[in-house]
């Protein structure tokens, strides 16, 4: 990845979507988000703030092991942690509505992914 800095989120969701070029990896996000929300209504039905831990906790893990074992780059959170959030929220909401595979191949039409 270059030093370029994103400054607006259509700057950025390009570059975010091309890093996430396989599908086990959006799967992983997806996964990962899903148990963010999980979380975060159990500790609500529970009364048990310790429960946030796990609902920042998982969702990383699920997303840096596409990451690290399949797309074999560095999560975009490192270096853009607040635009890597929206993005992974955009892209949940993509996957629910089918689009991100449309989202996937126009981006990487564009730019190829390596």
């Amino acid at each position: 990845m270059d030093e370029q800095r994103y400054k607006t989120m259509e700057e950025f969701w390009p570059f975010y979507v091309r890093e996430h070029a396989r599908p086990v990896t959006r799967w992983l996000h997806f996964a990962g988000t899903s148990t963010l929300f999980a979380f975060i209504l159990a500790a609500i039905i529970r009364r048990s703030p310790g429960l946030l831990i796990l609902a920042v906790i998982t969702p990383y893990a699920y997303a840096w092991a596409g990451h690290f074992f399949f797309e074999h780059n560095r999560p975009a959170t490192f270096k853009y942690p607040v635009k890597s959030l929206l993005a992974d929220f955009i892209m949940y909401g993509k996957m629910w509505q089918g689009k991100m595979d449309r989202e996937v191949a126009r981006y990487n039409a564009a730019e190829p992914h390596i």
